[in-house]
């Protein structure tokens, strides 16, 4: 019986099977290609588990992917039960040819786009890197193979739900069980490695507390932070504590790795190396760097001691429960008696600058609110909200209220210290301040731009200030959760009087009053906060002023449907990538 169109039929089970010989051929063409130009006949995928590769060069994701679905691809060949055929989204013949000579696997030819897009619709593709599994019946098997392979490698094989159930179950078996061994020990390696290449057993480390450390040699938190792990490993070493380090690096670039392990005074596990990627599973790992800590019985004391380290360096020692809660008992008393110079001055240095270098005493400030701004000229995201503090900082000071600012500097060189400070109305750090360093470690900046608010009584208001800002203006002063409150009770009275919901003419969806903190409104194109009329289906949002404006809605609906022309396309365009996937626009 010949085969439907869309090369799929129904099986009496309700699970729906494909026609390989349908979907991935045409009546102008046989076969697939490989990338020496080799055509490849269709009854070579008989009995093979085939998997549908959806990718393309100009997006990031799947150049970080197609890297890992080789390694796997490479494994499983000797076993010749596993093929992979390309389903390219690029933009022209030569981007197409320049990636597919990157990979092992077949491919539909570029020219034949009809059978491309045909597979896209037919598998609903609405991001990349995708990968469809089909088994050797053409039942898909899993349409989440990227993740499959990111988590199980080629012991995901055969990629049936039955294969990664057993996965996930020797993994729970594996936490319940856990040991030095089963996590750094792997069934081609059981060692680490010196910086000058000599192998030890892990077995050497039993029974001792060992960090692993999770680094990316060339990222600058990392650069940043190992001076300080160096110092206190050494120091633990030096005072006879059974105290190890094993670095997990997830460089790509092997040169870096090397520069920068010859200067590390611990073991590590080989770069590249399978468990590498394991560990950053097995631990979830979220920022860079991160250092977990594995007692001496192989069980986990703590996910990550970064900050812990930073703050109270070998104090922090042994990173046990009872050590964590010693040191938030020493944070709470250090909390509680902060003041103003408690945190601004240092032996050496007492004041602040203003503008030309002039020094102003810290003591000038106490008593007043003060917003220690962390910012840098280099940031982008800092230069866009540099605009909004400004003004901000003039409307609380216009309306009789004493604000401060200090700029807290993280430029690399004077002069563009210098040129970001000149366009500030405020106070400074000078530049390279050591008081820096520790201001970072008391508020946790991990990202710029960051605002601190300091009360008049000296202690901390709120650690988000930026955010308040960016979403109330110069209302959220002076930054307390009372004045936060109201704010909150205001925008509830301003909404009593709308409709909960409400019907836009061009749309085909219910609109709801929504609280959006920021969104663009899809009616006038104009920046929007606090609420909107939203729809979630659509991801659609109206201002209220627009979706209740008569006039505003004729207005949109006679400018619907028109399309820009004589625009060419670009490659990706159409598509929007957050770094993890690219999406269909």
């Amino acid at each position: 019986m010949a085969s439907p169109a869309n090369g799929k039929r129904e099986i009496t089970d309700g699970d729906t099977r494909y026609d390989l010989s349908s979907i991935l051929f045409s009546s102008n063409r046989d076969y697939l290609i490989r990338n020496n130009g080799d055509q490849v006949k269709a009854d070579s995928l008989n009995g093979k588990i085939v998997g549908l590769y959806f990718s393309a060069s100009w997006c990031g994701p799947c150049q970080r992917f197609t890297p890992n679905l080789v390694e796997v691809y490479n494994e499983l060949l000797q076993a010749n039960k596993f093929e992979t055929v390309f389903v390219s989204g690029d933009e022209d013949n030569e981007s197409f040819d320049a990636y597919f000579s990157k990979m092992p696997w077949l491919a539909i030819p570029f020219s034949d786009s009809e059978t491309r897009e045909r597979l896209d619709e037919l598998f609903a593709v609405s991001g990349i890197p995708h990968l469809v599994i089909l088994d050797q019946n053409g039942k898909v098997l899993t349409s989440e193979g990227v993740e499959v392979i990111q988590e199980h490698g080629a012991e995901g094989y055969p990629f049936s739900s039955e294969q990664i159930e057993k996965l996930k179950k020797q993994e729970e078996e594996a936490r319940r069980n856990q040991s030095l061994k089963s996590l750094l020990v792997s069934r081609a390696r059981d060692y680490v490695i010196m910086a000058d290449g000599k192998k030890v057993p892990v077995v050497e480390l039993e029974g001792k507390i060992v960090g692993l450390y999770f680094v990316l040699a060339t990222f600058n938190g990392c650069l940043a932070f190992n001076p300080k792990l160096i110092e206190v490993y050494k120091s633990l070493r030096e005072k006879g504590e059974n105290f190890e380090i094993v670095m997990v690096p997830l460089d790509d670039d092997e040169a870096s790795f090397k520069e920068k392990f010859e200067n590390m005074p611990w073991f590590s596990l080989p770069l590249k190396d399978k468990c590498c990627a394991k560990l950053v599973r097995y631990f979830e790992l979220e920022s860079l760097p991160t250092l977990a800590v594995i007692g001496p019985d192989g069980k986990t004391l703590h996910s990550n001691v970064v900050e812990a380290i930073e703050e109270h360096g070998v104090k922090a020692y042994p990173f046990t429960p009872e050590k964590f809660v010693e040191l938030e008992e020493i944070e709470k008393a250090r909390r509680e008696a902060q003041t103003l110079e408690s945190i601004l001055v240092s032996e050496d240095s007492d004041f602040v600058i203003g503008k030309d270098g002039i020094k102003i005493p810290v003591s000038d400030l106490v008593g007043k609110t003060v917003l220690l701004y962390f910012s840098a000229h280099w940031c982008p995201p800092c230069r866009a909200f540099l605009p909004a503090l400004m003004e901000a900082y003039h409307k609380i000071n216009e309306n009789g209220n004493v604000l401060e600012v200090v700029f807290i500097s993280s430029d690399r060189d004077q002069t563009s210290f210098n040129e970001f400070f000149s366009k500030m109305p405020w106070l400074a750090l000078p530049f390279g301040d050591k008081r820096k360093e520790s201001l970072s470690r008391t508020f946790k900046v991990r990202g710029i731009p960051m605002v601190v608010t300091i009360g008049p009584n000296g202690k901390t208001v709120s650690t988000e200030a930026r955010e308040l800002i960016m979403c109330h203006g110069a209302e959220a002063y002076p930054f307390t959760s009372e004045r936060l409150k109201e704010i909150e009770a205001s925008y509830e009275k301003m909404a009593e009087s709308w409709p909960k919901k409400v019907k836009y003419p061009v749309h085909d969806h219910e609109l709801i009053l929504t609280k959006h903190q920021f969104f663009n409104c899809d009616g006038c194109g104009e920046e929007g906060r606090v609420w909107s009329y939203y729809c979630e289906d659509c991801d659609f949002d109206l201002h209220p002023k627009c979706a209740l404006d008569e006039d505003s809605k004729e207005m949109k609906g006679e400018d619907e449907g028109k399309e820009s022309v004589g625009e060419e396309k670009g490659p990706g365009e159409g598509w929007i990538c957050d770094g993890e996937m690219c999406y269909r626009d």
